[in-house]
C-alpha cells in the first residue's frame, strides 16, 4: 500500500561498496535507509530519529561498534543486527549479550540480510498481537509486573529496560509458565534458527534477563534441556 509507513533503517558501515549495496537492497524491499560511515555521523542523527532497526559493522573508523552498541542499549531497545567480518563463535556470543537480535558474517547475500531485516521486523512488531493482558508474577516477595502489549517489566516499583530479543525470550517462558521450554524451542519461536550451533544464544539471553531481573529466581535451569518461568500468577497467588 502506497500509504504504508516504512519501518527506517539506519545502516553503520565504513566500506562505501557494502553500504550503498545494503542501502540498494533494503529499500528495493520497500525500506526506507539511511547509511552512515562511522560512529560519530550516526550519534548526531540518533539525537534527531530514532530508526526501526539498526545494522551494525564491528570494526569502524573511529570505534568499535560493539562499545557502540553496548552504549546505546543503555538508552534504547530498538533491534540490532551486527554484519561484520568477524565470524568467531565468541564474537557472536558477544555480540548476542550486548543485545544483538542477530549476527550475520562477511561476505554474505543481500537477499538473506534483507530476509533477516525482515524476520526481525516482523517478530518485533508482531510479538504483541496475540498477547494476553497485564500479569502479575510473585516470587519470594517479590512482584514482577508485565504488560505485554505496553512492553513493560517493572519489578516491584522499578522499571527494567528489555532489548526487544529479551523480550520475546522472556515473553515465551511466560507464556509457557512453569512448563519446561527447550532451547531449541526458544530459538526456533524466537530467532528463527534451527542449527544447535546458535543454543549458547539462547543461554547469553537469559543471563542478560536474569541479571536485569536480580532479584528473585524467576527462572530455573534444567539443565540439558532448557528453563522454565516460575512466577505464581496473580489470580492463582491470591
Amino acid at each position: 500500500m502506497e500509504n504504508e509507513k516504512k519501518s527506517l533503517i539506519y545502516v553503520i558501515e565504513d566500506h562505501q561498496v557494502i553500504a550503498n549495496g545494503v542501502k540498494q537492497y533494503l529499500e528495493f524491499s520497500n525500506l526506507d535507509c539511511q547509511v552512515f560511515y562511522n560512529l560519530e555521523d550516526a550519534k548526531k542523527a540518533f539525537e534527531i530519529k530514532i530508526p526501526d532497526l539498526l545494522l551494525q559493522d564491528v570494526m569502524l573508523p573511529d570505534g568499535d561498534g560493539f562499545t557502540f552498541v553496548k552504549n546505546i542499549r543503555k538508552k534504547y531497545n530498538f533491534p540490532v543486527i551486527f554484519m561484520t567480518a568477524r565470524a568467531e563463535e565468541s564474537d557472536r556470543i558477544l555480540g548476542f549479550e550486548i543485545g544483538a537480535d542477530d549476527y550475520i558474517t562477511k561476505p554474505f547475500s543481500p537477499k538473506e540480510l534483507v530476509l533477516r531485516v525482515q524476520a526481525v521486523l516482523k517478530r518485533t512488531n508482531t510479538s504483541t498481537s496475540l498477547l494476553k493482558d497485564t500479569i502479575y508474577y510473585y516470587k519470594e516477595g517479590y512482584t514482577l509486573f508485565i504488560d505485554k502489549n505496553a512492553h513493560l517489566l517493572k519489578l516491584d516499583d522499578n522499571e527494567i529496560i528489555l532489548t526487544a530479543a529479551e523480550w520475546r525470550v522472556l515473553l515465551c517462558l511466560v507464556d509457557n509458565s512453569h512448563l519446561l521450554v527447550s532451547r531449541a524451542k526458544i530459538l526456533n519461536e524466537c530467532f528463527n534458527y534451527s542449527s544447535e550451533s546458535y543454543e549458547r544464544i539462547v543461554d547469553t539471553h537469559i543471563k542478560n534477563i536474569r541479571a536485569k531481573i536480580a532479584y528473585g529466581n524467576w527462572i530455573e535451569t534444567v539443565r540439558g534441556y532448557g528453563y522454565r518461568f516460575v512466577g505464581v500468577d496473580k489470580k492463582d497467588y491470591l
